[in-house]
């Protein structure tokens, strides 16, 4: 009898590819898809299950389906669709705790994989020019998505533990881009003006969309001779690009600010026409993180299809030419200093008479 594999957020476009990708492993017998709304797009031959995470539902669902591996990809930094960064965070936190209850609960799960992300080291000016697995951040994030992963990747450590006879794997994941991206960064990069912090060109890695659901499906199963799935893993493509290479090779003006207070710049990006943009964005696109992928390659035994600079190119293939006429980028790059000089307290709020 095949494998029994249980995914969490497929309504979401990477649950959903990864979903469709794993039920052609011959070693899969079933799989079982599970989120809170139900997905938009198909999931091949998969069984789909509407439940919240953050409800003790998800250990009947796992009683019920005899799981023995559990891809939990619920873990996330933006709201889907109508949804709030409070509804995010009790998902990632909440649900990653229920999860890991019925988890341990059950006796049929070999094999747990987290999807986790490089925000768990951090942003900062004093941080070392590259970070391993075994780095602590200068200090731990005081919100937003990187503060849930934190704590997310502590409850896993926890369940670890109490069941060391279950195989864990934590990716975590660079900048995720490639031509159905749909992530803060890559929002950002579809802004017709880049903000960018005067003074600083920090530097960036990136992972393309299909390396990420390859290194899913690899840490789903039993390892290679020679290499080991369990533990705690960077997933990156080589290289690294600074942020001004991605504008140019964007096609896409900069306008370089002084460092931005996080109460404007959430609104700078947000007038831009972005509705998510976190303080711990600002500080990624100030000072830049590189992670070490050694262990990625050694131990887990994964070797990326697309370099970090790969991954950025087939992104820009699919966002087109970012040149804009000569008076819609004017008026970007008004817009963009009036809010600076404002934010910065330069210039002054006109008084009603």
């Amino acid at each position: 009898m095949g494998k029994v594999v249980l995914v969490t957020g497929v309504a979401r476009q990477l649950g959903g590819r990864f979903v469709r990708r794993i039920q052609r492993d011959p070693d899969v017998d079933r799989v079982v898809g599970v989120d809170a709304v139900a997905p938009e797009h198909h999931l091949g031959g998969a069984e789909f299950v509407q439940a919240d995470i953050r409800q003790s539902a998800i250990g009947r669902i796992l009683a019920e389906t005899g799981a023995d591996t559990v891809v939990h990809l619920d873990v996330t930094g933006t709201p889907l669709g109508s949804g709030s960064r409070t509804s995010v965070k009790e998902t990632n936190v909440i649900g990653t705790m229920q999860l890991l209850g019925a988890c341990q609960k059950s006796p049929a799960v070999q094999r747990l994989v987290v999807k986790s992300s490089t925000n768990v080291y951090g942003s900062a000016p004093r941080d070392p020019a590259v970070c391993t697995e075994t780095t602590a951040p200068k200090s731990l994030p005081s919100g937003g998505f990187a503060k849930d992963a934190v704590e997310v990747e502590g409850y896993v450590r926890g369940f670890a533990r109490r069941r060391p006879d279950v195989a864990v794997t934590v990716l975590r994941f660079a900048n995720i881009l490639g031509p159905a991206a749909d992530t803060p960064l890559a929002s950002y990069f579809g802004l017709p003006v880049l903000p960018t912090v005067f003074g600083y060109d920090p530097r960036l890695q990136f992972v393309h969309e299909d390396d990420v659901i390859e290194v899913l499906r690899i840490s789903s199963h039993e390892p290679r001779r020679g290499t080991l799935n369990s533990g705690t893993f960077n997933i990156a493509g080589d290289g690294v690009l600074t942020l001004s290479q991605c504008s140019r090779r964007l096609g896409r003006p900069t306008v370089p600010l002084l460092l931005p207070a996080v109460t404007w710049a959430g609104s700078l990006v947000r007038t831009l026409g972005m509705t998510d943009f976190s303080p711990e964005q600002i500080r990624l696109l100030t000072h830049g993180r590189v992670v070490d992928t050694t262990q990625m390659r050694e131990t887990l035994g994964f070797r990326p299809k697309y370099s970090t600079a790969g991954t950025f190119a087939d992104f820009a293939r699919g966002r087109g030419t970012g040149l804009l006429p000569p008076e819609a980028l004017a008026g970007a790059v008004d817009r963009i200093a009036e809010l600076s000089l404002r934010g910065s307290g330069h210039l002054p709020t006109q008084s009603a008479n």
